[in-house]
């Protein structure tokens, strides 16, 4: 056989063989991406549950009322305790103690949103929000708004880190809400689009001051809210005049407003202006409510 002859017989050979490797080695790529990537799914769900325990309710207070303290944009001390405290949300929810996989999208006055899911089982089915705040009032540590509401979430989040819902729960902390002279609508309007993102809700839990007492306060605007037909055994429905007091404009409120369907959930009406905030909640009562906490999330996301 002649030069040519070779020639032309390699390069038929080798435009024959370069399309078929490179439909193989693309198909090997796309196999180990989408594997590669399951597994990563599979290590983030792999959770570790807490039940909710007084003893490490207590020492989560202690830390936000006692070593962190005030928390808002009122002095350069409480910024950085709002970054703190973010830090220790994310610490005690992320890959090395819960499990979680902790996004922070970022929120107004250069503070962070924190957001932690449990994925369900039907994607199609409307996710549950349940929301807090980890600020406190200028001038105040903010011992029930909102280190109460802030650890009973915290305390549920942990709990039911390895259940199986029908559809998905986002737990979701915001840095102001109880500041009034902050960026308190900003936060709620970034919330909304946080919500409004996942498409309908299925309703929006907003969990504040849970030191009160340990049977559930459940107000919201909208009488149809699903949380309101399931809290039998759990605490009773009360209406915006005696939870607002004073203030008519609690974060329940503001996301009733945007049009989502939202539940107010504590265990005791709205501070008052000038109410004293720098006492430890009593951990034994938070623990209590934070367990009936965990129960209506369950209740919620099972319909």
């Amino acid at each position: 056989m002649n030069e040519p002859a070779r020639r032309s017989g390699w390069i038929t050979a080798f435009l024959i063989i370069l399309p078929l490797w490179l439909i193989g080695s693309g198909g090997t790529a796309l196999w180990y991406y989408f594997h590669r990537e399951k597994k990563e799914i599979s290590a983030e769900q792999e959770r570790f549950t807490q039940a909710v325990s007084t003893p490490l309710l207590a020492d989560d207070l202690r830390k936000i009322v006692e070593i962190i303290g005030e928390r808002n944009r009122a002095s350069e001390v409480a910024k950085a305790n709002l970054s703190r405290t973010a830090a220790m949300i994310e610490g005690l929810l992320g890959p090395s103690n819960t499990g979680y996989a902790v996004s922070r999208p970022q929120g107004p006055a250069g503070c962070s949103l924190l957001q932690a899911s449990i994925t369900g089982k039907n994607a199609s089915e409307p996710p549950l929000w349940v929301i807090t705040s980890y600020d406190s009032r200028p001038g105040s540590k903010g011992g029930e708004a909102n280190a109460s509401g802030l650890v009973a979430t915290l305390a549920a989040a942990q709990a039911l880190a390895r259940d199986k819902p029908k559809g998905s729960i986002h737990f979701i902390f915001l840095p102001h809400v109880n500041d009034s002279e902050g960026p308190v609508v900003e936060t709620a309007a970034k919330c909304y689009e946080l919500i409004r993102a996942q498409g309908p809700a299925k309703a929006v839990l907003c969990v504040e001051a849970m030191g009160a007492g340990d049977k559930l306060w459940l107000s919201s605007r909208d009488t149809s809210a699903l949380p309101l037909s399931l809290f039998s055994g759990l605490g009773a429905v009360y209406g915006a005049e005696v939870v607002c007091l004073e203030d008519d404009a609690d974060l329940a409120s503001l996301l009733f407003e945007m049009n989502l369907p939202a539940v107010r959930v504590a265990t005791r009406a709205m501070l008052k202006v000038n109410e004293a905030d720098d006492r430890i909640p009593f951990a034994p009562t938070v623990a209590a409510s934070a367990g009936r906490l965990v129960e209506l999330i369950r209740r919620c996301a099972a319909k």
